[in-house]
């Protein structure tokens, strides 16, 4: 297992490195394209080895169970699609001339190292190690969401770093503090940060420090998430960085934040009691979802609304998180996957619409189906995912989150979120109809390069394929749910 975890993380180093000195060509960006089909297929070898419980490499530094497998999964597949796509996306780039050679070295080297960030963060297990490695995401990526330096993108680049920096300062402190609890619960000093010894001594944690420290935490890392209150950033972030990093960042970097949170909720619930924690993410959950539902409903940009989407499904997500129960757990991971792959079809269509119209305004873009039948088609299942519908597995995981909402007592919070949902589905159906139906007089052609043409088509097979039947990521998922230590 040491040797899977370490090509995971080695892989997309290596193609970081390769481009940095060699420049970005087909051949370095095929490199950076087959780190991440090594991400995943770390995460698949993996998966057929674990079960139930932790196994541990280097030492204790890194840790391997079933929702390490899971996120794996999810960074590598939709990493895989994101790199395969920008391919075509950076030709197309440097034809138009929108970068030139030296940006698109840095494109390929940082995209590479986003995504060793994220392996990192995912398999460590220290969490002042994961603080390293999220935060190293935010360093990276500020640098892809400016990528066109033009001044919408580094606005959204100054933007996404100050508020994302202040949320990850905070996390800081909630580390500091959790480490100052562990410590003094006789937890070695050296270790007193690694997420199986806080597990073991947190019954005995200060329960006041540990909600300070909890509530820290979550506020930290859920501006990573791009929950309220640091929530602002995010729409800017995705509206301006290339479609393949948008992929990357609402398909699964979200995801990987949160993730930290799903670790750290069962350590708070043993030092202060299952309340506190359940009633932040309730709160911030909620909130998030009230602006989404809003947003969605008077953005008149296509990247903004998927990024609004983006914050609508993390609001979904962390309500499900408060409910706690295997069910509710088993079933944000399953969301997690399907929003993920969603997402990314979503993301890169839209990049082709930007690029054929020269414009991300939905008043500029309309008639796809007719005009692409690949685009129309991609915007179509997307939208058809990220709605909730059958066969698509969001319709089954958004069903297990009720279900799991019910049977934890929190009818209010289900009834409350429902209510939103529907709200944004309307606002998503009737923004994407003007888009797939609308009127398109004058409007150009819309060209897919090859590589863009084949991760839209590999992500939809894939979404069918997921709605269809989850397989043993069922099993996976409930294991995980499991090995975080929820309530059953």
């Amino acid at each position: 297992m040491t040797g899977l975890l370490l090509a995971a993380i080695l892989a997309p180093i290596c193609a970081s490195v390769a481009t940095l000195v060699a420049g970005w060509r087909r051949a370095t960006a095929t490199l950076i394209s087959s780190s991440a089909v090594t991400v995943l297929g770390c995460g698949a070898a993996l998966g057929l080895r674990v079960g139930p419980g932790t196994r541990f490499a280097l030492g204790g530094l890194l840790r391997v169970d079933a929702l390490t497998v899971t996120m794996l999964i999810v960074i590598g597949f939709v990493a895989a699609l994101a790199t395969w796509a920008s391919i075509g996306y950076i030709d197309t780039e440097l034809a138009q001339g929108h970068t030139d050679a030296r940006g698109a070295r840095g494109y390929g080297a940082l995209t590479a190292a986003f995504l060793a960030a994220m392996v990192v963060a995912v398999c460590a297990n220290n969490i002042g190690v994961i603080w390293i490695a999220v935060e190293a995401t935010t360093v990276i990526t500020a640098f892809l969401v400016g990528h066109r330096r033009t001044r919408g993108a580094l606005e959204a680049t100054w933007k996404y770093v100050v508020i994302c920096s202040v949320g990850i300062a905070i996390a800081f402190l909630g580390t500091v503090l959790l480490y100052y609890a562990a410590e003094h619960a006789g937890a070695p000093a050296a270790a007193a940060l690694n997420l199986d010894v806080l597990a073991a001594h947190a019954g005995a944690l200060n329960p006041d420090i540990a909600r300070l420290a909890g509530g820290l935490l979550l506020i930290g890392y859920g501006a990573k998430v791009g929950l309220f209150p640091f929530h602002t950033w995010l729409a800017d972030a995705h509206s301006q960085a290339p479609a393949p990093v948008s992929a990357l960042m609402s398909g699964v970097l979200l995801s990987v934040a949160f993730s930290v949170l799903v670790r750290i909720k069962p350590i708070v619930d043993a030092a202060a009691g299952p309340t506190f924690m359940r009633a932040g993410l309730l709160v911030l959950g909620l909130a998030t979802l009230t602006l989404a539902a809003l947003m969605l409903t008077v953005t008149p940009d296509i990247k903004r609304m998927l990024a609004y989407s983006s914050m609508e499904n993390m609001g979904l997500i962390a309500i499900a998180a408060a409910a706690g129960t295997t069910l509710a757990i088993a079933a944000l991971l399953l969301h997690v996957l399907a929003h993920g792959i969603g997402k990314t079809i979503l993301f890169l269509a839209s990049g082709q619409l930007q690029a054929a119209h020269n414009s991300t305004a939905i008043a500029d873009i309309g008639a796809v189906l007719r005009r692409s039948r690949l685009i129309g088609a991609s915007l179509a299942v997307g939208v058809i995912v990220l709605l909730g519908l059958p066969p698509f597995a969001m319709f089954a995981s958004e069903l297990a989150i009720v279900r799991s909402l019910a049977d934890a007592g929190l009818t209010w919070a289900l009834a409350a979120g429902m209510l939103l949902i529907a709200i944004a589905f309307a606002a998503l159906a009737r923004n994407s109809g003007r888009i797939l139906l609308g009127g398109a007089a004058g409007a150009p052609g819309i060209a897919v390069p090859r590589s863009v043409a084949a991760a839209l088509l590999v992500g939809i097979a894939a979404s069918i394929a997921l709605g269809v039947t989850a397989g043993p990521l069922t099993d996976l998922f409930t294991t995980a749910a499991g090995d975080v230590g929820v309530a059953r």
